[in-house]
């Protein structure tokens, strides 16, 4: 059993952690107070990948350099006292169990993972965010554990009604409470969440052949923070073995080497401190500098590491221009390259889409874009009124921006399909786009023709067209569109993102930017 004082710290931080991600959802209110991004910008991973790759600085991050601070000082206690899926780990996997360590994950496996990453964040493709472990914990929670708390929740509290009958009525504020407080907000069933199960299910699943073994063979936060702590002034005394008892090393959840503790993988649990029979192993600040031996253990990883980086980038810089031509992003985004650079692939902002228009991107962005968000229309749209992903994101990929600005950023333009649109395919009015466009001037407009109809007579139809100087492309008239396979409007993405000027289409009353297809 983990000592008093660290098992207390975990458990208050995965506590914390929770609460923030429970908080970071719609509760009825335009702002989030708290949200779990906290935790991403303490991350040094995010931090330091989104240097190399934004190739500049925002004070979002300012805790990451404080965490780092701290690292270089104490060690690598991150990962012992602090890390939500470290404590994750230690709470669901047994403690007493046979080892039978991966072989294929010792040695340079870890390196072989956090260069590349680097590496290719430096040629400007951030791929942090795939492996960073509080981002894996958090799209497990995200895309399939919390809807799937959600749906058993309502399908249970249905069932229980059903049992009650008429005294329903006496439960009903305990669900109440509960929907406003605990459960998601919304029904969505994200893409990948079997896959982002099954990622964070895979790192448990690891846990009962070796103790730790993810975080001691595989994560790349926790082999950075190793880098960095190595040389810190918090040692554990002695270094090695004291005696012939071996408590040490059975005790030990990260590792030790030839009797020796490996400084750059001890999580600073002080298991072996609580529980040494003659008392012996203490851990103290001193200034004696001891040879900590090379950085890596051969140079061909490093050089393997940053060519690999490299090898990751180069093509994805040749798809930019296409995923830029089709990919609808988040309000406030508007230039690829520069989201691409600072998404964390946490998945806060898709968490809190009042409207269900944001999910994950498969393969339709490439690897450097799995899991960024995406707009999708056809399933939801993006609130006029709503500022909540600008709110949460932890790295200002999605900025932040008052109401009255995000209303004017353009996401696409929305275009009139002539060959679906029941105006101008069936020859019958339809305005449903018109009245459900947020804008005040309405970027969806209609005007009455005469046109020839289906039984060859003359009627008079309302055709609508699109103003294209202040269409936002939210995608609502897409959303709401009647037909119900392909939309008869449809939002595509466009180059010029630059945000619609005030009073524009106030004169637009007339035939200017049909966007017909």
């Amino acid at each position: 059993m983990k000592p008093t004082s660290a098992r207390i710290s975990q458990i208050a931080f995965l506590a914390l952690f929770l609460f923030l991600f429970v908080q970071t959802e719609y509760r009825g209110h335009d702002e989030i107070d708290a949200a779990v991004n906290a935790f991403f910008r303490a991350d040094p991973l995010v931090a330091v990948s989104f240097l190399l790759a934004a190739k500049s600085w925002t004070w979002l991050l300012l805790p990451a350099l404080l965490m780092v601070a701290a690292t270089l000082l104490l060690g690598r206690f991150f990962c012992g006292w602090i890390c939500p899926l470290g404590t994750v780990l230690d709470l669901l996997t047994p403690k007493k169990r046979s080892h039978r360590p991966i072989t294929a994950l010792k040695g340079n496996l870890k390196y072989w993972l956090l260069l590349p990453i680097l590496s290719s964040a430096l040629f400007n493709l951030n791929l942090a965010g795939l492996l960073d472990p509080m981002a894996i914990l958090l799209r497990g929670l995200t895309f399939f554990l919390y809807p799937l708390m959600g749906l058993s929740a309502r399908g249970g509290w249905v069932g229980l009604y059903r049992v009650l009958g008429e005294r329903r009525d006496a439960i009903a504020p305990a669900y109440d409470l509960l929907h406003d407080h605990l459960l998601p907000f919304r029904e969505t069933i994200y893409p990948l969440a079997a896959f982002s199960a099954l990622t964070l299910l895979a790192i448990i699943a690891l846990e009962y052949f070796e103790e730790r073994n993810w975080c001691r063979n595989l994560c790349p936060l926790g082999t950075l923070l190793g880098w960095l702590g190595r040389s810190s002034l918090f040692r554990r005394i002695p270094t090695g073995l004291c005696s012939d008892c071996g408590k040490c090393r059975e005790l030990c959840p990260t590792t030790f080497d030839r009797d020796l503790l490996v400084k750059e993988e001890c999580i600073l649990c002080m298991e072996c401190q609580m529980h040494c029979p003659r008392h012996r192993v203490s851990f103290r600040l001193t200034p004696r500098s001891r040879e900590a031996g090379p950085l890596l253990p051969e140079r061909r990883v490093l050089l393997g590491g940053m060519a690999a980086g490299l090898l990751l980038a180069i093509p994805a810089r040749f798809r930019l221009p296409e995923k830029e031509s089709h990919l609808l992003r988040p309000p406030g985004v508007r230039n690829e390259e520069e989201f691409l650079n600072k998404c964390v692939r946490c998945g806060e902002c898709m968490k809190v889409c009042l409207k269900s228009a944001l999910y994950p991107a498969a393969w339709q962005a490439g690897i450097e874009g799995i899991y960024t968000p995406l707009v999708v229309p056809r399933l939801g749209y993006c609130e006029y009124n709503c500022t909540l992903c600008g709110q949460v994101c932890p790295t200002g990929a999605i900025p932040r921006l008052p109401v009255n600005n995000k209303q004017r950023e353009v996401i696409g333009k929305a275009v009139l399909d002539k060959n679906h649109c029941l105006p101008f395919a069936k020859k019958i009015n339809c305005i449903v786009c018109e009245e459900h466009c947020p804008i005040p001037t309405k970027a969806i407009r209609s005007r009455e023709v005469e046109t020839l109809g289906p039984d060859g007579k003359l009627r008079k139809v309302k055709e609508p067209y699109v103003v294209e100087e202040i269409c936002n492309g939210c995608g609502i008239c897409e959303n709401v569109c009647p037909l119900e396979t392909k939309a008869g409007i449809e939002v595509f993405a466009v180059k010029d993102r630059t945000p619609i000027a005030e009073g524009a289409g106030d004169a637009t009353q007339n035939g200017s930017g049909l966007g017909y297809q």
